[in-house]
C-alpha cells in the first residue's frame, strides 16, 4: 500500500494548544503528516517563519511520523510535490465553514488527487486563535490556557523586543 501523507499548512503564528491537539489526531490518520508554514515574503507575521518552524518542531518533538517545514506559493503545489493524498484543515466554528468549503473545492478542481480532511478541535480548544493569542499576550494577558509553556515565553521575549 503506497504511504499516506498529509498536509497540514497553515500560518502558525504561534502555534497553538489547537494546532498541537489537530497535528496529534492528523498524526494518527497518516503515516507522515507535513505540518507546512506558510509565508509571504511580501507580508510581515508575528514571527518570522523561521521561528514558527523552530516552536513547531519543538511542539511535535515525539511524533515520529510528523515533519516540519515552510513553503511559498500554493498549498495544492505543495501537496503535489510531495505526494500528498490530502490537506488538512481545522474548522473551529460555523464562521470557518464556508471559506475552508470554498478553499477545499478550489483545491480539488486544481489537484484532483488531494482531498481536504476537516478536524474539529477537541472541545477546550474551539476558540482558540492565533490572532486571539497575539491580542491577549500583546495586552499583557495570561495565554498559557492557550499555548505551550515554550511559547508563552517567545511570546514575552518578542513582545518586551518590541517596546
Amino acid at each position: 500500500m503506497p504511504e499516506r501523507i498529509g498536509i497540514y499548512p497553515g500560518s502558525f503564528d504561534p502555534p497553538t494548544l489547537g494546532h498541537a491537539d489537530l497535528i496529534q489526531r492528523a498524526a494518527n490518520v497518516f503515516d507522515t503528516l507535513i505540518v507546512a508554514v506558510a509565508y509571504n515574503g511580501e507580508k510581515s507575521g508575528f514571527f518570522t517563519p523561521g521561528e514558527r518552524v523552530d516552536m513547531l518542531i519543538e511542539l511535535t518533538r515525539g511524533i515520529p511520523n510528523v515533519q516540519v517545514t515552510r513553503f511559498q506559493g500554493l498549498t495544492v503545489d505543495f501537496a503535489r510535490k510531495h505526494g500528498a493524498v490530502a490537506i488538512i484543515r481545522g474548522l473551529r466554528a460555523v464562521s470557518d465553514f464556508e471559506y475552508e468549503l470554498t478553499m477545499a473545492a478550489t483545491n480539488r478542481r486544481m489537484h484532483p488527487g488531494c482531498d481536504t480532511i476537516s478536524f474539529m478541535p477537541s472541545e477546550q480548544y474551539m476558540f482558540i486563535s492565533s490572532r486571539l493569542v497575539k491580542e491577549i499576550a500583546t495586552l499583557g494577558g495570561d495565554v498559557g490556557l492557550f499555548v505551550p509553556p515554550f511559547v508563552v515565553e517567545r511570546l514575552k521575549k518578542k513582545i518586551e523586543a518590541m517596546q
